[in-house]
């Protein structure tokens, strides 16, 4: 698994570096700035078209917009802001959530773009089963163009057909299983291949009922989930409601200054927050991948720019909303920073192999332990590269023997001789686990009962989306034939990420980061070539809206006319 991990953590390093995501974030920059600040008009207008306002009947499309926002946010609304959220933290420090607030709205931008080119490009030849995404955006919109490059635009539709895929099946499905079987176990001593059968029974059921039945299950699904966990929520919020205002500055001053390590947290540069906060808020909201476009193609509806302002609401809930929710029950609980959980009566002597620095196993009192649990060290050693500081991170578990549990470490790379800090150790509680930890840190056993439930329906409903997100994209390249071979092996796979491989914060990291970096270097350049067109369409939109001319009987302009911009001429 070493070897496994650490070609894992070489590739996300490629894919992820600060230019990358300056790149990211600059997207987002130009549209927002060239749509006008589209996100107030997605906040003010979107709402109404959920609501049913705008809804014909006759429109081509199998889902209404609530149903196609709740199966979108099904994808984005899940585990990303329950673990994904701790994950920020726990690498990158508070500062990175402000980090998110800024991809949050920045997002809003670059989504609208996305779900509006993948309306004026989706396929409705069936009305009752519309395809739509990225893929098709490429495939036709390059051929409409220039014929001539009509083999450009079919290769940029594979190559995100594929990257679809690979992203569904690591961040949109097994982070998601291994999470929930990690809290599972953590907290009811389930083992992991249980939860993943049982997660793929389920999966599995929905999958084949399609995008009507995906959108039945996401609309009653999403709003309960929602609700339950910001309800609870409250409750810790309101116990530590003094600490909110010092929290919310420590977030702000955190994104521009160095964290130090304090507790569990190893300590941080801007750069960590921003890096890993930038991170794990495009992993939560999705913007820059054009996934959730698919989703969004299938709503019943003949106006483009519509649901584009309905899919750039999904930011601002799923980050700014639900994510800042989460950030601020760990950070105001402290369990992101806590003492050890075990204290060593004198700290034991390193030892250097050819691995790297190790410590001498060490024979645990009697106690809640589970066989294999993840633990974890603070030491001082060589330069982090990951902080820029001299504090790492030394991972560990726990091992069942006859005679009891045996902590035992894993070796720590460099030619600098570690110190214990902090004189103890901790176990690992990661991703959705930390968030738990904090509900149980204020009211003991809540967290135990809210976040497994919630990480089992948060996980469900992010399984489901993705699957179909993945499904199309096999669908596109291979045709209906291919959909029930990549529903099997999707599913299979829930299973494989709950047999025990992924076990540090570092391994979950890494397979989200590939899969969500391979996407985004897929789609981004769909948006950045046809990104006109959608501005086009919206400023078109914008004064029919403005004019009052909307409604079924409303004249809609043409796809041609929307792409050339011969409608907005006088």
């Amino acid at each position: 698994m070493g070897d496994l991990s650490q070609i894992l953590a070489t590739i996300n390093a490629v894919l992820w570096n600060e230019t990358w995501i300056l790149i990211i974030a600059g997207t987002g920059v130009v549209f927002t700035f060239w749509s006008g600040f589209c996100q107030f008009r997605a906040l003010m207008h979107g709402p109404k078209v959920v609501l049913g306002a705008y809804d014909d009947p006759d429109d081509p499309g199998a889902i209404s917009h609530f149903q196609a926002l709740s199966a979108a946010l099904s994808g984005t609304v899940g585990l990303g802001n329950i673990g994904g959220v701790a994950l920020a933290i726990s690498l990158g420090g508070p500062g990175a959530i402000f980090w998110m607030w800024v991809v949050g709205f920045l997002g809003m931008s670059i989504k609208f773009v996305e779900v509006t080119l993948s309306m004026l490009y989706r396929n409705t030849d069936d009305p009752d089963n519309p395809h739509g995404g990225p893929m098709w955006v490429a495939g036709r919109a390059l051929k409409k163009m220039k014929p001539e490059l009509g083999w450009l635009g079919t290769t940029l539709a594979f190559l995100f057909s594929l990257c679809i895929i690979l992203s569904s099946v690591t961040g949109g499905n097994m982070f998601q299983a291994w999470n929930v079987a990690d809290i599972t176990n953590e907290y009811f001593g389930v083992p992991g291949w249980i939860s993943g059968i049982v997660l793929t029974v389920i999966v599995g059921a929905v999958l084949l009922g399609g995008i009507k039945r995906i959108g039945k299950v996401a609309g009653t699904l999403v709003p309960v989930m929602v609700l339950i966990y910001i309800v609870a929520g409250f409750y810790i919020l309101l116990a530590n409601f003094g600490q909110i205002p010092e929290i919310l500055v420590t977030i702000v001053v955190s994104a521009f200054t160095p964290t130090d390590a304090a507790g569990a947290f190893i300590g941080g540069t801007v750069g960590s927050a921003f890096l890993f906060g930038m991170k794990r808020a495009i992993f939560s909201n999705e913007a820059g991948q054009g996934s959730s476009a698919i989703a969004h193609a299938a709503v019943k509806t003949k106006e483009p720019v519509r649901e584009g302002l309905v899919g750039g609401m999904e930011p601002f809930i799923d980050t700014i909303v639900v994510c800042t929710f989460t950030a601020l029950i760990i950070l105001s609980t402290g369990v992101w920073n806590r003492a050890p959980d075990v204290n060593f009566d004198n700290n034991p002597q390193p030892v250097q192999t050819e691995a790297g620095w190790t410590y001498p196993d060490t024979v645990l009192d009697a106690g809640n332990w589970q066989d294999q649990e993840p633990l974890m060290m603070i030491v001082s050693a060589g330069e982090n590269d990951a902080t820029g500081q001299n504090i790492h991170r030394m991972t560990g578990n726990v091992t069942e023997t006859d005679t009891g549990f045996v902590a035992s470490w894993h070796p720590l790379p460099g030619d600098v001789e570690p110190e214990i800090v902090g004189g103890g150790f901790y176990q690992d509680y990661v991703g959705a686990t930390l968030t738990a930890k904090a509900f149980d840190s204020v009211a003991p056993g809540l967290g135990k009962w809210l976040i497994t439930i919630a990480s089992w329906l948060f996980a469900v409903s992010t399984i489901i989306a993705w699957g179909y997100y993945g499904e199309q994209g096999a669908v596109y390249m291979w045709g209906n034939k291919s959909a029930l071979p990549y529903r099997l092996i999707y599913c299979s796979l829930i299973i494989v990420a709950t047999l025990g491989h992924i076990q540090t914060s570092a391994d979950l990291d890494n397979l989200t980061g590939i899969g969500l970096g391979v996407i985004i270097y897929a789609n981004l350049p769909i948006c950045w070539i046809f990104g006109y067109q959608a501005m086009r369409a919206y400023r078109d939109y914008v004064k029919r809206l403005k004019a009052g001319d909307m409604g079924a009987d409303s004249s809609r302009p043409s796809l041609d006319d929307l792409i050339s911009g011969r409608n907005l001429q006088k």
